[in-house]
């Protein structure tokens, strides 16, 4: 298993990572990208914990995915399965699981300020925070999108699934902007991948 788990994580990070999978009898999936999540847990039949973990992941994206979704095995396990699935309970457990990762030797230094900051308080997504989700896809393979945030006012964008969108005003921290199709404003994360349209 350590063989195999060696190209999707920074290497310091293996051994530990590894040692929470076999004490926690993780069954790990390293699957295909999915655009709406990095990854996921479930008990599976016969009360089997089933871990999926988007393969398409940079190295540093990969081991938090992997401890966050190991934080709701234990989290569940230790606190009952009626706890929120991103509570306090899971929070602590998050924190509590991640510390030992926290290193230079683990995450550049670039990143350590903002994982420290981060998990004070983790998210439910790491994508919500958009200056960690930023310094992140740093290390992401080059690729031809761009971020809502970078977009002028008023233009056009695609995303994932092939809807089209007009860039609006910013709220706060996340942009408005609206559907084409319809004429509904959503609101888009600033560090949201779309592709930008001519015109």
């Amino acid at each position: 298993m350590k063989d195999v788990l060696a190209p999707y994580l920074p290497e310091h990070s293996l051994d530990l990572a590894f040692e929470l999978i076999r004490v926690n009898a993780v069954h790990l999936k390293i699957v295909n990208e999915r655009v709406t999540r990095h990854g996921d847990y479930r008990k599976g039949p016969g009360g089997k914990h089933e871990i999926t973990v988007n393969a398409s992941l940079n190295k540093y994206r990969f081991l938090m995915t992997l401890i966050h979704e190991i934080a709701h095995l234990v989290a569940f396990e230790k606190f009952g399965r009626k706890i929120k699935p991103h509570g306090t309970e899971w929070k602590y457990t998050f924190q509590r699981l991640m510390l030992p990762f926290l290193r230079p030797e683990i995450f550049p230094g670039s990143l350590l300020p903002l994982l420290a900051r981060h998990f004070k308080n983790p998210t439910a997504s790491s994508d919500t925070d958009a200056t960690l989700a930023l310094a992140l896809k740093q290390y992401d393979a080059q690729n031809d999108k761009n971020y809502v945030f970078e977009l002028p006012y008023g233009s056009l964008f695609r995303i994932h699934n092939g809807k089209i969108f007009r860039r609006g005003a910013q709220r706060t921290k996340r942009f408005e902007c609206e559907e084409i199709g319809t004429g509904k404003i959503f609101l888009f994360n600033p560090n949201a991948e779309v592709d930008l349209l001519p015109g």
